[in-house]
């Protein structure tokens, strides 16, 4: 019943010729006056029968206009058979060609034998190769009476508010499972508005059943001296910017709340959210207790564990628990995160396993945030009765998402950028502006500089035109055979990824070939060009995240995106976006329009899953405004909780139809 038709429309009757408006369907009748075949040579295969293209003018039956009707790529059968008719019924989408209506491929029968459909025409989508044909057979097959049965799940003061349809009514209007005189446009407009804000509606139940579960919870409280809150805050060596001091202040509120924390922190590429978190760790370890930092890839794993080394104070220990940590350090570092010698562990998914037990876990960290699932992350937290939650986005999440995704977390913001930080401009490359960024590219590399050289995919894929790694790196060791250049990607052992990284940090290697590995957390300050090959496969967020990595320091960052063909213009117009905005969060609002929202709930974070199946959270973002502040007036919790088990009930009820 959630999959809904794509087009619902209310065939016309027969009327005259005079009524006929372009673009919209048509139902006449009139007498054939004559038929013309041509063949269609190019339609004609090898051994195959001869196809034509057939006109027939027809005559209004009621005033003397004609109509021009054509089929294309018709057999011989088809001219006998409309010539065969003195007088016809048709119907179908009207059009105009040399400033004569016309109608191509339409439906006919003969006058007054008519075996064309009438009342509504309901298409429904092809999913997962289930016809339209064969949804609509299922949809019919449902007993009319069951659509009465399905239960209401909006409270009836938001109906009454909002002067919305019964759900039952929703459904039938846009199946078409009314009769035809009850059926109209208005009528189904309205049952869509009432199923969209419904599921908007359904999401917010969500977020405050996660959000009351979280509050109800008795928090550890942790109370920072003012001492150990200056001495942190001085840990690097520059300032902190304005958003990043706001972004601690509310960390440290939350710590002494007496309510486990979870705020989100997000902000854009290189804006210093790191920095503030690894000011809360000193903070929750200096308070006697346990920090767990979680990353999406071994690689930033290791640069945070390396970093944190030099920035926290010696007392303070630092354990890394990675998928490739052999199996006696592995017991050993799970056993000192159980008995508490390890204040802090940094790891990326083997961190939320059942084997790694905390002495006293007082703070999650997640790092890149979208790279991980909800469940994921409430595993993690719920390792530490009561311990506080701190997630990091380098994605600017739209306002839109942020009402939906995170409506159950604090978010705190950090815009502005740290001072001393060049940027970096971006370039389209197309292939008559290769040479010149070769050249480019050649000559800061003269000047001491590194580059990253980035490609989609491991292996070529002739179907999709991805570049292959392996191609891509021996032609730069053509183009530059003064250049140690190395390679980097997914598949690697570990502690050859490692090494390349390691290598690449101490200027060993100028040019590193490399997959989207790369695409989180990396800083070499000294490495100042990403080129991305192939930009078009790529995400809008995930352009801006790696080009991100470059222009980290004094030194600008260059960022060139190399396509090899000529685009269309909706795959231009989006690395235009990149090209023409260095905003994330308008970055953000644009990858979202395209890519979809992910799996709210779930595991899904990215890409085009979602549990609405009507409702978008940007087109339809006024009926999301309107839901958060109806709901926002419900005030009684019991209320919401029987929401929400009636949600749950209704979910199983439509699974089983």
């Amino acid at each position: 019943m959630w999959v809904f038709p794509r087009k619902i429309l209310k065939l016309p009757q027969i009327t005259k010729f005079q009524n006929a408006k372009i673009d919209e369907y048509f139902r006449g009748a009139g007498k054939v006056l004559s038929v013309q075949a041509r063949p269609n040579f190019k339609a004609k295969g090898k051994g195959k029968a001869m196809l034509y293209n057939i006109s027939a003018t027809v005559q209004d039956i009621n005033s003397s206009q004609i109509i021009s009707l054509k089929w294309f790529n018709c057999y011989s059968s088809m001219q006998k058979k409309i010539g065969s008719c003195e007088s016809i019924e048709f119907l179908g989408v009207v059009s105009i060609f040399n400033e004569q209506l016309q109608i191509a491929n339409p439906e006919f029968s003969i006058l007054g034998e008519s075996t064309i459909a009438e009342g509504l025409r309901i298409q429904y989508p092809t999913i997962s190769s289930v016809t339209s044909t064969n949804f609509k057979k299922v949809i019919d097959k449902i007993p009319l009476e069951l659509w009465d049965t399905l239960n209401e799940i909006l409270p009836s003061s938001v109906l009454e508010k909002n002067n919305l349809i019964p759900r039952s009514d929703a459904f039938k209007y846009i199946h078409g499972k009314v009769e035809l005189c009850d059926w109209d446009e208005d009528k189904l407009n309205q049952s869509i508005y009432r199923l969209k804000y419904e599921e908007f509606f359904l999401d917010q139940i969500k977020i405050s059943i996660r959000k009351k579960a979280r509050i109800d919870q008795e928090g550890i409280i942790i109370s920072p001296s003012s001492e150990n809150i200056s001495s942190f805050l001085k840990m690097y060596p520059y300032p902190l910017t304005h958003d990043q001091e706001m972004a601690v202040n509310d960390i440290i509120v939350d710590l002494k709340s007496g309510q486990p924390m979870m705020r989100l922190v997000q902000g854009d590429v290189g804006c210093g959210k790191t920095t503030v978190a690894v000011i809360a760790s000193a903070l929750v370890i200096s308070a006697g207790l346990q920090v767990a930092l979680m990353c999406p890839t071994e690689a930033l794993a290791t640069q945070h564990y390396a970093s944190l080394v030099e920035v926290l104070p010696s007392h303070m220990s630092i354990g890394i628990l990675l998928g490739s940590t052999p199996v006696k350090s592995k017991n050993q570092i799970l056993s000192d995160l159980k008995s508490g010698k390890i204040n802090l562990v940094i790891g990326t998914h083997s961190l939320f396993q059942d084997s790694v037990e905390f002495s006293s876990l007082g703070l999650s960290i997640i790092d890149e945030q979208h790279k991980f699932g909800v469940e994921q992350r409430l595993k993690l937290v719920s390792k530490g009765v009561g311990s506080h939650c701190l997630i990091m986005s380098a994605t600017p999440i739209p306002r839109s998402l942020s009402l939906t995704q995170y409506g159950d977390l604090d978010i705190s913001v950090i815009k502005n950028m740290p001072s001393g930080r060049k940027g970096s401009k971006t370039r389209i490359v197309t292939p008559e502006t290769f040479p010149k960024f070769l050249s480019f590219l050649k000559t800061r590399i003269e000047m001491g500089e590194q580059a990253y050289i980035l490609v989609p995919a491991i292996s070529e894929s002739p179907d999709q035109n991805i570049r292959d790694l392996e191609k891509t790196f021996k032609k730069f060791k053509d183009f530059f055979p003064e250049c140690r250049i190395s390679e980097l990607h997914g598949q690697m052992k570990s502690e050859e990824k490692a090494n390349v990284f390691r290598a690449f940090k101490d200027h060993e290697i100028d040019i590193l070939v490399a997959t989207s590995v790369i695409e989180v957390g990396i800083n070499v300050l000294n490495s100042t060009i990403m080129a991305i090959l192939n930009p078009e496969r790529f995400g809008l967020s995930s352009l801006h995240q790696m080009r991100g990595r470059v222009g980290r320091g004094e030194k600008p960052g260059f960022c060139f995106l190399v396509t090899e063909r000529k685009l269309n213009p909706d795959s231009l117009h989006r690395l235009q976006v990149i090209e023409n905005n260095t905003d994330g969060f308008q970055i953000a609002e644009e990858d979202l329009k395209i890519r979809g929202e992910g799996d709210l709930f779930g595991q899904e974070q990215s890409g085009v899953i979602t549990q609405r199946r009507i409702a978008n959270i940007i087109t339809d973002q006024p009926i999301l405004l309107k839901v958060i502040s109806d709901f926002g007036e419900i005030s009684d919790g019991d209320e919401v909780n029987l929401l929400h088990d009636q949600l749950q009930t209704d979910e199983k009820i439509l699974t089983t139809i």
